[in-house]
């Protein structure tokens, strides 16, 4: 009975593999965003309840999205045996289960952003093809067992026939892993090839122009290069990246198009020529994530290239009313920005170049939004491709549909990065970053235990729209400790002690740690 059990299992595992082994090789021909495993994830990543999706955040980090994908391929693996179980006695009902999988793959498909009228194909020869293989290999092990029947009552018949019975599980075992290997190589095959058409080499061919306006010269007091203190320039490969596509879009700057247009007076098409060619200002200018806990790492800071989105505001001439400017991505993401604050002076820019390159794939190449000030869900559209001029009653963006506030001002916050969990008892350099865009830090505190707070060294900054590092020299004594941080801003605001979630406009607290000194 175990025998029989494990080879329908895997008889069901082996249909689902193969399913998503032909969808991944069908979407090589209409585009990976058509694969039933990305449509149906980029599904869940839009519906899922937001408190699931910040738990995922705050547990996986920038990994959230490897996360999701391992997930489903486990739900998937486990649903597939259950099929195959229920396959032994209801086979119509396992192969209509399938095609429900199916379904569901179609529907997430056709409503993707852009869905052209080929997005169905994946999914539906993923169901064919997971019908045929599960229907194939549980007739093929009922037929095989049909005919092993031992002569009742004749002892070498009984075990002549569950000799033979062995042998056929073993071939339908075998089977059902060989289907299951094919199916996992065709998967795999089908993801590595979609993938690789990226536009790595358009992306290296670039040549961006020198800014009309350079970012200031960083002082020689900017970063303490203290073990475990983020420096103060990010490198591109450790910036932080939150954002929710599944797969990343892979936009050619020859095919690229930023079109502004809505409640204007002057609507405008630019080509990704058209963009290099514009006064280009650079900046450093720190980004951060609306889902940052107290003393979270989803924060990062970067020198910027890019062109003043005020310059293209006034030649479009917005009309009265149009007080939310709607950044739209290449996948269908939208971002909901205040249009005061785009034209109030502030360096927000459409962003080319990142530390003196262009814009990596991941980071929304060809072209970006950054906006000083404002947390990313409501400013930092990445793979942009449109500015619509509308108003905050009239249409609300991706994250104000999910509960999130639609104006979201980053809020004064501070971290200990230095040292971790243990100490040597003596002089400790604690340290970290404190930052509040486009108003900056003016002083840092430190408090051990409930002693008193202790006046932190600032480092300098080049301008209020970065982080700023800080240190505090420690006279450690053995024991354990807790250690806080808190900030006051430029004008005089003390950072806020009470614990508030990052739901709906960004977490609030003091940054505590406790430490073991020895």
């Amino acid at each position: 009975m175990w025998g029989e059990r494990r080879s329908a299992a895997l008889a069901g595992v082996a249909a689902v593999a193969a399913a998503l082994g032909v969808g991944e090789l069908v979407a090589i021909l209409t585009g990976p965003l058509t694969s039933p495993a990305i449509a149906v994830g980029g599904a869940i990543i839009d519906n899922v309840p937001e408190s699931l999706k910040h738990f995922a955040i705050t547990l996986f980090g920038t990994h959230d999205k490897l996360a999701l994908q391992v997930g489903m391929l486990v739900l998937l693996g486990l649903a597939g045996a259950g099929l195959g179980l229920l396959a032994r006695t209801r086979l119509p009902w396992a192969l209509a289960g399938i095609g429900a999988f199916a379904l569901l793959g179609v529907a997430a498909a056709v409503t993707r952003y852009q869905a052209g009228p080929l997005a169905l194909l994946p999914s539906l020869a993923a169901g064919a093809t997971g019908v045929f293989v599960l229907y194939r290999l549980t007739v093929h092990d009922r037929v095989d067992l049909a005919v092993v029947v031992p002569d009742e009552g004749v002892q070498t018949g009984a075990e002549a026939g569950t000799t033979t019975a062995r042998s056929t599980r073993r071939r339908a075992l075998t089977a059902g892993a060989v289907v299951l290997g094919l199916g996992v190589a065709a998967a795999a095959l089908g993801r590595w090839y979609s993938l690789r058409r990226d536009v790595s080499a358009e992306r290296a061919s670039v040549t961006l122009p020198q800014p009309a306006s350079p970012a200031p010269p960083l002082p020689a007091a900017v970063d303490s290069k203290l073990p475990r203190m983020s420096p103060f320039v990010t490198s591109n490969p450790l910036f932080y990246r939150i954002d929710t596509a599944l797969v990343v879009p892979q936009i050619a700057p020859d095919g690229w198009r930023l079109r502004v247009h809505g409640r204007v007076r002057n609507p405008l098409t630019l080509t990704y020529d058209d963009l290099l060619k514009r006064p280009m200002i650079e900046r450093y200018i720190t980004l951060c994530c609306v889902s940052n806990e107290v003393g979270g790492g989803l924060i990062s800071n970067a020198r910027w290239l890019g062109v003043r989105v005020s310059d293209l505001l006034a030649e479009a001439d917005p009309e009265p009313g149009a007080d939310q400017v709607v950044s739209r991505s290449g996948d269908g993401y939208t971002a909901g920005t205040p249009t005061e604050v785009l034209r109030d002076g502030r360096d927000a820019i459409l962003a080319v170049g990142m530390n003196g390159e262009p814009l990596p794939i991941d980071h929304g190449f060809p072209v970006r939004m950054v906006v000083p000030g404002l947390y990313g869900y409501v400013s930092a559209t990445k793979w942009l491709t449109e500015l619509e001029l509308t108003s905050f009653a009239d249409f609300d963006a991706y994250w104000v549909r999910r509960g999130w506030a639609n104006k979201a001002p980053i809020k004064l916050q501070s971290r200990i990065d230095t040292p971790g969990s243990r100490a040597k008892a003596g002089t400790v350099v604690v340290g970290g970053v404190a930052w509040a865009q486009h108003v900056g830090v003016s002083a840092v505190e430190l408090r051990v235990d409930n002693g008193a707070w202790q006046q932190a060294k600032l480092y300098d900054v080049p301008s209020i729209d970065t982080w700023r590092q800080w240190t505090v020299q420690w006279q450690a004594t053995p024991g354990n400790h807790t250690l806080t941080v808190r900030a006051t801003d430029t004008a005089g605001k003390l950072q806020d002690e009470d614990q508030r979630p990052v739901v709906p406009d960004g977490a609030t607290g003091w940054h505590t740690i406790e430490v073991t000194v020895e």
